[in-house]
């Protein structure tokens, strides 16, 4: 089994799945949105990425996390009852672990429900299984730069779907700020994204 993997991104779409190559090798991975942009980065420009291997009767998939606590977490949507790794990544995808622990902690069930692929009764069976085994955890606590930023892309994010934009479309402009995501405050972030978002 494929633990964990280093090497250079290349390719990365919102709406594809992530190839590292690893000397020479290309590793195709699929990944929670904006995995990447919070991914531990090396100097030399490579990329860390924490792996889940899935085996079926017919393939081997490959599921990439910016940190180990999004892998465990992950590991923990797939034992719920009918939560299946596409959905699992789509819970990982529409808000951090931090955040999914806090609506669990609630028992909120409306925001949880608005994911894709998660339906009433599946939110419900999310908050009884997982609301005491998310209780605390924080994610990528070794990599606070990395962190920071991952978690300003993730509020922008969120911020544009719960408006109405495409997730593709979100991580399209969040990614276009480069820089700015380490120094400006979330209102200009969002503006500026904004801005790139209207033709």
């Amino acid at each position: 089994m494929i633990g964990r993997l280093r090497g250079r991104v290349l390719l990365d779409e919102a709406t594809g799945p992530v190839v590292l190559d690893v000397h020479g090798v290309g590793y195709e991975l699929a990944t929670p949105v904006g995995t990447v942009g919070r991914s531990r980065t090396e100097p030399n420009g490579e990329v860390e990425l924490w792996v889940h291997t899935h085996v079926r009767e017919d393939a081997l998939d490959l599921y990439g996390f910016a940190s180990e606590t999004d892998r465990r977490v992950f590991r923990l949507l797939l034992g719920v009852p009918n939560v299946g790794p596409k959905t699992a990544l789509g819970v990982l995808s529409a808000m951090p672990v931090e955040e999914l622990a806090r609506a669990l902690e609630r028992g909120d069930h409306v925001r949880l429900g608005k994911i894709p692929g998660i339906g009433k009764k599946t939110a419900e069976r999310l908050v009884l299984e997982l609301k005491e085994k998310l209780r605390g955890l924080e994610s990528n606590p070794k990599a606070p730069s990395n962190e920071t930023l991952g978690t300003e892309a993730e509020r922008l994010l969120s911020a544009l779907t719960n408006m109405g934009y495409r997730p593709a479309e979100a991580e399209r402009a969040v990614s276009a700020l480069g820089p700015k995501l380490e120094t400006e405050s979330l209102g200009n972030l969002l503006r500026e994204a904004l801005a790139k978002l209207t033709p």
